[in-house]
């Protein structure tokens, strides 16, 4: 499946503790780059959501950001700590003998005191297992923005692919007509000469001049790189690496191609298909 590296999807759950956010954004890089955003109080779950990613992307600088509010929709029960509020109840008693013209404070006033309100410990296995499934969720949209991004850059990579088949065709077609147009020229200049030439050496001439203009090879070894790069787009695993890889066979195969050019035919095919491989290059880059 050809997927793109650039994407972004979030998911939230609201959970007894609070609103669990994940965002998720990604951008191209040669491997796979994963940086963190979350708060200290989960830092423990980091090694598991780096792998749960990891199981599921291959490529790309990948940004992570958890957001936790602690005050949307948590249903976990607050306490009051007992023993201090006796123990500033006592104190006020004491004070009121003291200075009994002091305003008596209230009671709301008592629970902002620090540490009068106790919140109840948290199941770390639950608030993990709470983060992992909001990150699934995340990734489920985060991987399918990727894939409809990918299939069209599919979608522009087999046009390029064929226009390159086209252009590989059309040399096809001109050789013999290069090869006919060559062997008249060489007679040609060979008939200007006032020394008489023998036939063999005509012929050896003609076998040399054909040899260093033949692409033949260059052409097939093209339309083989063509039926790798439509078999690479068709597989499941990422195709990024091969098809950057191929590319480089494409790039020797047309630069060949120009530097045994005799005909303005071929040369502007083999710019042609510089410019196509070039835009394949561009495209690509940005794949999985």
């Amino acid at each position: 499946m050809i997927r793109s590296m650039t994407a972004f999807a979030s998911a939230e759950s609201v959970t007894p503790w609070g609103l669990f956010a994940i965002e998720l954004r990604s951008v191209n890089h040669r491997y796979l780059e994963i940086a963190l955003r979350m708060p200290e109080e989960f830092r423990s779950l980091e090694p598991r959501l780096r792998e749960k990613i990891a199981a599921r992307i291959s490529r790309g600088k990948i940004d992570l950001s958890l957001r936790w509010r602690r005050e949307a929709g948590s249903t976990a029960s607050l306490k009051l700590n007992d023993t201090l509020a006796h123990e500033l109840a006592r104190i006020a008693r004491e004070l009121a003998k003291i200075a009994p013209d002091l305003a008596p404070g209230t009671r709301f006033e008592a629970l902002a005191w620090p540490g009068m309100i106790v919140e109840p410990e948290a199941d770390q296995g639950e608030q993990q297992t709470a983060w992992l499934s909001v990150l699934d969720e995340a990734l489920d949209g985060f991987v399918a923005n990727r894939e409809r991004e990918g299939e069209r850059l599919a979608g522009f990579l087999r046009e390029r692919f064929d226009a390159i088949e086209r252009t590989v065709a059309q040399v096809r077609e001109w050789l013999p007509d290069i090869r006919t147009a060559l062997r008249a020229k060489l007679e040609a200049r060979l008939a200007d000469l006032k020394t008489p030439v023998e036939s063999g050496r005509v012929e050896q001439e003609l076998v040399l001049s054909l040899s260093k203009i033949d692409v033949d090879e260059e052409l097939d070894r093209l339309s083989a790189h063509l039926e790798e790069a439509r078999a690479i787009l068709d597989r499941p695993e990422p195709a990024g690496r091969r098809l950057d890889f191929l590319l480089q066979e494409f790039n020797r195969e047309s630069n060949t191609l120009g530097s045994k050019s005799v005909d303005v035919r071929t040369t502007k095919a083999s710019v042609e298909l510089k410019v196509l491989i070039e835009q394949v290059r561009e495209q690509i880059q940005n794949l999985e």
